[in-house]
């Protein structure tokens, strides 16, 4: 087995393990939070890491330059954003902040699948 098979099988369970994660936090969050075992006091600092983190991404992906990988990783934020917003509006709670990063990212997300066509990628 090469490196880059192996470091592609790894990828793809770290995305099933996050995957079955997410499926159980949209299906039963107490159950969600139990088995990622987080906590209610913790997330303001589980925040600030995945802030963190999502910066780290977004610098990461402009160095490294690829319209392709900037385009993905906006899709992403784009989505968390606006998923973000949609519960927040739903329970009736202020969303703007959530709402326009979703449509930000979704505009960043966009103008680099543009450039990726535009030169020949995809």
């Amino acid at each position: 087995m090469s490196l880059g098979l192996l470091t592609i099988l790894l990828c793809l369970g770290g995305a099933i393990v996050t995957g079955i994660l997410a499926v159980t936090f949209w299906r039963d969050p107490v159950a969600g939070m139990k088995s990622a075992t987080h906590r209610h006091e913790q997330l303001p600092q589980v925040m600030t890491d995945r802030y963190f983190a999502f910066t780290f991404l977004a610098l990461a992906a402009a160095w490294h330059g690829d319209p392709c990988v900037i385009a993905v990783l906006f899709v992403a934020f784009a989505f968390m954003g606006l998923a973000d917003g949609v519960i927040y509006a739903r329970a009736g709670h202020p969303h703007i902040k959530h709402t326009a990063a979703g449509v930000a990212a979704a505009l960043v997300a966009a103008v680099a699948a543009w450039t990726a066509l535009s030169n020949g990628a995809a």
